[in-house]
């Protein structure tokens, strides 16, 4: 499975939980804590299971959230170019 990252923007959530319900592979979790409006946003629960689909960005209504793949880890030698 593909590797990715999720990056919240805490200040612009106004909790409304929609990008936890449909991350598929519930990496996210509502925090206790607020945020400087009173809002609850949400978490990394599981980072290791995120797998960079971006749904919790593309349903986000407030652009607070989105996900990324991260690049896949170079063998070494032959990023390098080093014959083998």
């Amino acid at each position: 499975m593909a590797k990715g990252a999720v990056h919240i923007t805490v200040e612009r959530c106004k909790g409304c939980g929609i990008c936890v319900e449909f991350c598929p592979t519930h990496v996210l979790g509502m925090s206790s804590a607020f945020n400087a409006k009173g809002y609850h946003p949400p978490f990394v629960v599981n980072g290791e299971k995120c797998s960079g689909c971006d749904l919790c960005g593309m349903y986000c209504p407030d652009f607070a959230i989105y996900g990324f793949k991260l690049p896949a880890p170079s063998v070494a030698g032959k990023a390098e170019g080093v014959k083998q």
